[in-house]
């Protein structure tokens, strides 16, 4: 099982027992922070970033005020969601792509973390995307580093400029840039040599080679099975030279990739790319929204996660509890019809509700059907009539239908349904208000 496998596989499982539960309390919040903490510390994340997050989701899960049509479980849903999210970056890093400029990506790490795997799979990954990429290998101290990088960039045509028996890397690493500039190339990706953080020669190696070639951007790798230790290791690179991104390898094995995920706090880095394989063409861009989506095993929970945040604003917290109370008119009513069509369709919002509603297709589309009639209907009413339906009497549904291409019997059963749902409403708030956020409206079929 790969790293992301074993803390995916915790992480869903912690979800799904939340969703098997009929309530969702503070019994049930502190019961998932728990299993996410245990998943988390598995993957060896950093001890003291897992209670950052535990703490985060524990204390929004039971304090933040709950919108109105928004249940217990998808706000704790939401909340671990946008915690792992912005744990990871939030938004992913951006690719930069400019014809026409000589580029220049500086790969840095300790031994055996990639390094030299990672430039070939960045060129390659580049060249799909329509530049002319070229590698120098600024390792001099690895045997065989300049051999082993030639061949594999052969496979893909893409030129490599290395001395192997150079003293001088930096001039060495400039005679290089020239040379590739001179060919008109795109992006070239500098291969360096491995160092650890207490090497101080070879640091400040770096250092003076990131100041003498001012690259677009500094890339350093690490390795999905380096555990706790990325941390101080990504720190120490960060403050030699400045880390413009991170790109984690060897996620594909059976390695803890937390300590990788650990390295973004202690460089405020962006993970950029990941290495799923050892194929010259496995790198994918990281997305955090969908990295974590995966991880949690919840399909689709981005789009999910904007509806409820859509939801969030539609209504004042003063009319909502109006609403709760049966006090509402239909304007009021037709406010939460707007607010339920832009999450989306019924069937697909229902679809991609974490653990599933047992909703039949064709109750589902008959309810899309009196959204539709409904709202025309509304629309065609005036002020007064939205304002008290009790004013509705058989001379104005023939108006109404009129107006709205309906018939006067939808009219009426609007009117009905509306009388049904303040109802409604007043009953469900004396059984409890958890149950009033189950529907916006009832539905007859």
């Amino acid at each position: 099982m790969s790293a992301l496998e074993s803390l995916g596989r915790s992480l869903n499982e912690a979800v799904k027992k939340l969703l098997r539960l009929a309530v969702v309390d503070e019994k049930a919040v502190k019961e998932l922070v728990r299993d996410l903490q245990r998943a988390l510390l598995q993957s060896d994340v950093n001890v003291n970033l897992v209670l950052q997050i535990s703490q985060a989701v524990e204390k929004r899960s039971l304090e933040e005020k709950l919108p109105p049509g928004i249940s217990r479980r998808e706000h704790v849903i939401k909340v671990l969601y946008e915690e792992l999210t912005r744990f990871l970056g939030e938004e992913p890093g951006k690719i930069t792509i400019e014809p026409g400029k000589t580029q220049v990506i500086m790969l840095v790490g300790i031994q055996g973390t990639g390094k030299t795997t990672s430039a070939i799979k960045l060129a390659r990954f580049y060249q799909k995307r329509g530049l002319r990429p070229a590698i120098i290998c600024a390792d001099t101290y690895r045997p065989g580093a300049f051999d082993q990088l030639k061949q594999l960039a052969e496979r893909i045509n893409v030129p490599v400029y290395g001395e192997p028996t150079s003293g001088d890397v930096l001039r060495m690493v400039k005679r290089g840039m020239q040379q590739f500039a001179g060919e008109r190339c795109d992006l070239i990706v500098i291969d360096t040599a491995g160092r650890h953080k207490d090497e101080g020669a070879l640091m400040s190696e770096m250092k003076d080679l990131a100041k003498l070639i001012q690259p677009d951007e500094i890339v350093l790798t690490i390795d999905a099975s380096i555990g706790q230790a990325a941390m101080s290791q990504a720190a120490a690179f960060n403050e030699a030279t400045k880390i413009g991104s991170i790109l984690v390898t060897k996620l594909d094995g059976t390695a803890k990739g937390g300590g990788a995920l650990s390295a973004v706090a202690a460089t405020h880095a962006k993970i950029k790319f990941l290495g799923t394989g050892e194929k010259i063409d496995d790198l994918e861009q990281f997305i955090p929204s969908s990295f974590v989506g995966r991880l949690l095993g919840m399909g689709d929970i981005k789009a999910l996660v904007e509806r409820v945040r859509e939801a969030e604003i539609v209504i004042p917290e003063k009319k909502a509890r109006a609403f709760m109370e049966g006090r509402f008119s239909l304007k009021d009513m037709y406010d939460q019809m707007v607010a339920v069509r832009k999450m989306g369709p019924l069937k697909k919002l229902v679809g991609m509700v974490p653990g599933g509603l047992n909703i039949p297709d064709d109750a589902m589309e008959t309810a899309e059907k009196k959204l539709d009639s409904w709202r025309v209907i509304i629309q065609s009413m005036t002020r007064a009539e939205i304002e008290e339906p009790k004013l509705m009497d058989s001379s104005r549904a023939r108006r109404i239908a009129r107006g709205s291409g309906t018939s006067e019997k939808e009219v009426k059963e609007l009117v009905n349904q509306y009388f049904l749902m303040k109802k409604m409403m007043k009953s469900m708030k004396r059984r409890g208000a958890a149950l009033a956020r189950k529907m916006p409206f009832p539905i007859r079929t």
